[in-house]
């Protein structure tokens, strides 16, 4: 498991890896000491864990993942138990409270191997990957087989999910050069669909098509978009 530690206080840093050291299957591959080195390391390095603090001088744990395209894995670490409750709202593995006892790290590790799915294709975003959103107080990581419509809002986009509609402050357009596009389809000008979720496929007058999704969302795909989409289905 590849880890990378984000704290602002070197000594944290220097403590939490002595202990992840002692810990088999662990490789620590970086140290951030605040989130613009942290975004910086995730994108390069790709870990499969971040050990994250909560409160760092430019800004908490929650706002550097709000700054990430592709949010790995995290387990938070603080010395403030009220964070708790907000930190598992946003699914993290585990929440640790400084001073970290050497079993309850061990332990978290251990539970995040298990829970660990490392897809083979790091570079797109598809199944078995998450994203991470934030819409005022409400966060989430979401899983992108979850994602039902990605819809265009100019310089944003709204993730359809469950009964959410969060913006992600990503254009459209930005998003697609990352997506699976054997998971995602872009629909028209303003929308990606997820394939899995297609329920029903009808045809209209025009020669697009009227593509029904779970959750009862339909979404009107283009004659153009119609064409390669019944080619790369073969329909």
């Amino acid at each position: 498991m590849r880890v990378l530690i984000v704290d602002d206080e070197r000594l944290a840093r220097n403590e939490l890896r002595r202990m992840l050291e002692a810990l088999a299957g662990v490789e620590i591959v970086g140290e951030a000491r605040n989130a613009a080195e942290a975004v910086e390391l995730i994108a390069r390095l790709a870990p499969d864990l971040v050990m994250l603090d909560v409160q760092m001088p430019d800004c908490d744990g929650f706002e550097l993942l709000e700054r990430l395209d592709d949010a790995p894995a995290v387990i938070f670490t603080t010395a403030f138990d009220h964070y708790a409750v907000r930190a598992f709202e946003v699914s993290a593995l585990d929440y640790l409270v400084k001073p970290i006892p050497a079993d309850r790290l061990a332990a978290a590790i251990d539970r995040a191997a298990g829970r660990l799915a490392l897809p083979a294709d790091r570079e797109r975003l598809g199944a078995g990957r998450k994203i991470f959103v934030r819409d005022g107080e409400r966060c989430w990581f979401v899983a992108l087989e979850d994602i039902v419509v990605m819809e265009s809002e100019g310089n944003y986009t709204t993730l359809y999910f469950g009964a959410h509609r969060p913006m992600l402050p990503r254009s459209l357009v930005a998003l697609e050069q990352r997506l699976d596009p054997r998971m995602f389809f872009r629909a028209n000008r303003r929308q990606i669909i997820n394939l899995q979720h297609v329920a029903t496929i009808a045809a209209m007058s025009d020669g697009g098509l009227r593509v029904a999704l779970t959750g009862g969302i339909a979404v009107e795909m283009s004659r153009r978009q119609a064409r390669r989409f019944q080619a790369s289905t073969r329909l």
